[in-house]
C-alpha cells in the first residue's frame, strides 16, 4: 500500500524514512540527515499561524476552536513530527471538549459517529490479509518469483521487479513490498561491479514500482481510503469500479517509468542470477493463498453477488483468525495507527464540513467563478507537490473537503486521492525512495525519473481524469 502510504513497522534490517505509505507512513524516523529540525521548525511556525489566523483571522467561537484543532490536526500530519495517529486522538478528544459545550453535535457520540465509516473495516481486512501473507511467506514466493521468471534477462529483470513490487503494494504496505524485494535482489545488487547500469535501474524499478501500485486498488493507500468515503456521498465506489480506472493508470505510469529507466541507463545482454535452492510454499502459505484469491475475487464480484467488500473483508479476517492462520499475536501487527490515521482524516472532513469554515473560507476566496477544469487541475497538482514533501495522507485530508466544497461531485476526491499519489520525487517523498537511496541509489536519479512521471501524471489526471471516471458512473 502506497504512501500513508505513516505506516507498519518495515522488517528487520529495512531503512527507515519519512514519507507515506502506501499507506501513510508513521513510525519511520531515520530521516536523511538535516530533514527532522527543519520539520520541527515548520512544525512550530505551522502552529503559531494557526493560533494566529484562529484569534485574528475568523469570527465566532465555532470557527475559532475549529481552526485550532483542524489546523493543529493538519500542521502535525504534514509536518509527521508526531506519530501518525496523534492527530486522529487529539481531534477525537478537543472536539468534545472545545466544541461540546457549543454545540450538541460536537458532543464525543457524535464525534466518534463521524469516524465510523465502512472504508476503514475495508482496510482492516487488507490489513489482515498482508500479514498472513507475511507470517506464511507469500510475500517473499513473489521476490522469488520474479527473480526466477526473468531467465537472466536485465530488461526483463527490471519490469518483473516494477511490476512484483507494484503488485505487492497493490494489497500492502509499500514500505514491506520494497523491502521483500530489495531483500530477494541484493545478493545480486552486491555482486555488480561498481558502476554497472543494472543497479541503479533496478533499485528505480523498486521504488517506482511501490509509489504507484497503491494507486491500483482502494485498500492501497490512505487517500484512496478517505477517496472512497467522500465519493460515497455522491456515488457508491465499489472495488471493481475503483480498478477499473486506477489498475490502466497504474499500468501506464509503470510503462512509462520502465521506459524512462531504459532512456536513461543502457541495460541490455545477459545476466547471471545467484543460485538458490527452490524454497516451495508450505501448506499454510497456501492455505492462505487460497483465502486472499477468493476474497479478491468476491471484492471484484460485488456488482454480482451484491455483497459488499467491507462485509467481504470481514468474512477474510474472521477465517484468518478463526482456522489459526493467524493468532492472538498477530492481532497485534495490524496497522492500527494507520486505521486511526484514515479515521481521523474522515473526521476532520466532518469536522470542517459542519462547521461551516470550508464553505466560508472558498466565498471569501471566490474561486467557484474559475472554470471546473482549472480548478481540477489546480487541486491535482497542488496534491501531489504537497505529497512530494510532506504525508500524502495529511494531504489528502487538507484538499478533499476543501475539493468536495468547491465541486461537489464523486470524482472530485477521487482525483486529488490520486494527485496525492504521484508525489514523488524526492528521495524524503516516500520510504520506499529512502530505502533505495540507502542501498547505494543518487537521489538525482529518483528526480530525473520522478519529476517527469509527476508532471505527466498530474497533466494526465487532470485533462482525462473526468472523462473517464464519468464513463464509470462517477461523475
Amino acid at each position: 500500500m502506497s504512501p500513508l502510504r505513516l505506516a507498519r513497522a518495515p522488517p528487520p534490517h529495512v531503512p527507515h524514512s519519512p514519507g507515506r505509505s502506501g499507506l501513510p507512513e508513521a513510525p519511520l524516523s531515520a530521516t536523511p540527515p538535516g530533514i527532522s529540525a527543519p520539520r520541527h521548525a515548520f512544525a512550530l511556525a505551522g502552529l503559531t499561524g494557526v493560533a494566529l489566523v484562529a484569534f485574528v483571522g475568523v469570527e465566532g467561537p465555532v470557527a475559532t476552536r475549529t481552526v485550532l484543532i483542524g489546523g493543529a490536526c493538519l500542521v502535525l500530519w504534514l509536518t509527521e513530527v508526531v506519530p501518525s495517529f496523534v492527530p486522529t486522538l487529539l481531534l477525537l478528544g478537543a472536539t468534545p471538549v472545545l466544541l461540546g459545550p457549543l454545540d450538541r453535535a460536537y458532543q464525543l457520540p457524535s464525534v466518534l459517529a463521524w469516524c465510523a465509516d465502512p472504508v476503514l473495516i475495508l482496510f482492516l481486512g487488507g490489513f489482515t490479509l498482508e500479514v498472513a501473507a507475511m507470517r506464511h511467506g507469500l510475500d517473499a514466493s513473489v521476490a522469488r518469483h520474479v527473480m526466477r521468471l526473468s531467465g537472466g534477462r536485465p530488461r526483463r529483470l527490471v519490469l518483473l521487479v516494477m511490476a512484483g513490487v507494484a503488485f505487492l503494494s497493490m494489497w500492502m504496505s509499500n514500505v514491506a513490498a520494497a523491502a521483500m524485494m530489495l531483500a530477494a535482489l541484493r545478493p545480486l545488487l552486491h555482486a555488480m561491479p561498481a558502476g554497472a547500469p543494472l543497479r541503479p535501474a533496478l533499485l528505480l524499478g523498486v521504488a517506482l514500482g511501490a509509489n504507484v501500485g497503491g494507486i491500483a486498488t482502494p485498500v492501497g493507500s490512505g487517500p484512496n481510503a478517505l477517496a472512497v468515503s467522500a465519493a460515497s456521498e455522491h456515488a457508491q465506489v465499489t472495488f471493481a469500479k475503483w480498478m477499473s480506472f486506477a489498475l490502466p493508470l497504474t499500468l501506464l505510469l509503470l510503462l512509462a517509468g520502465f521506459g524512462l529507466v531504459l532512456l536513461r541507463f543502457r541495460v541490455g545482454g545477459r545476466l547471471t542470477l545467484p543460485t538458490e535452492a527452490p524454497v516451495s510454499l508450505a501448506r499454510s502459505g497456501r492455505r492462505v493463498l487460497w483465502v486472499s484469491a477468493a476474497c479478491v475475487v468476491a471484492w471484484l464480484a460485488e456488482p454480482l453477488h451484491g455483497v459488499p467488500a467491507p462485509v467481504v473483508a470481514l468474512a477474510a479476517t474472521a477465517l484468518l483468525f478463526g482456522s489459526g492462520l493467524l493468532n492472538r499475536e498477530d492481532l497485534g501487527r495490524l496497522d492500527w495507527a494507520t486505521l486511526l490515521l484514515i479515521a481521523g482524516g474522515i473526521a476532520l472532513g466532518r469536522l470542517l464540513e459542519h462547521s461551516g469554515l470550508i464553505a466560508r473560507a472558498l466565498a471569501g476566496a471566490d474561486l467557484a467563478g474559475w472554470p471546473v477544469p482549472v480548478q481540477m487541475g489546480v487541486l491535482v497538482a497542488v496534491a501531489a507537490v504537497l505529497s512530494a514533501l510532506m504525508s500524502n495522507t495529511g494531504t489528502a485530508a487538507l484538499l478533499i473537503p476543501l475539493a468536495t466544497q468547491l465541486h461537489p461531485a464523486a470524482s472530485t476526491p477521487i482525483l486529488v486521492a490520486l494527485g496525492c499519489s504521484l508525489g514523488m520525487p524526492f528521495v524524503i517523498s516516500t520510504p520506499p525512495n529512502a530505502m533505495t537511496v540507502g542501498e547505494g541509489l543518487a537521489s538525482s536519479e529518483l528526480m530525473k525519473l520522478g519529476v517527469p512521471l509527476m508532471l505527466g501524471g498530474c497533466l494526465l489526471v487532470s485533462v482525462s481524469g473526468p472523462a473517464v471516471l464519468r464513463l464509470f458512473g462517477l461523475p
